[in-house]
């Protein structure tokens, strides 16, 4: 399960910017997570649970924006939704498909509170 480790690269990141701007703790992490991007939201909540324990992180909640694939025909040069980085043109049945969206991976932004 690779989300485990996504999920301490996020807390690592968060936690070690948020402390750089002397926050007392994280109350929302917001991710872009392309539905390509091989990464189950579910699975990484679950694991960025575990993970958050015992840091600045530990109660944040973790908001995931799930973009659509999107492909573009090399030939005709439409764009298109896909479900799969191997896609067919509908228009042309070309298979010269570049993915443009869905794979994206990205902490967003953050919300850190002061200390109470």
């Amino acid at each position: 399960m690779h989300e485990m480790s996504i999920a301490l690269s996020i807390v690592e990141a968060v936690e070690e910017s948020a402390r750089k701007e002397g926050a007392g703790w994280i109350s929302e992490i917001e991710l872009l997570v392309g539905k390509l991007a091989g990464i189950e939201p579910e699975s990484l909540k679950f694991c960025f649970s575990a993970a958050a324990k015992g840091t600045l992180a530990e109660n944040a909640v973790l908001a995931i924006e799930e973009p659509e694939g999107v492909g573009e025909c090399g030939e005709c040069g439409i764009t298109f939704p896909v479900n799969f980085y191997y896609a067919e043109c509908p228009a042309c049945r070309s298979l010269r498909v570049k993915i443009i969206s869905g794979e994206e991976f990205l902490i967003q932004s953050m919300t850190i509170e002061e200390e109470k």
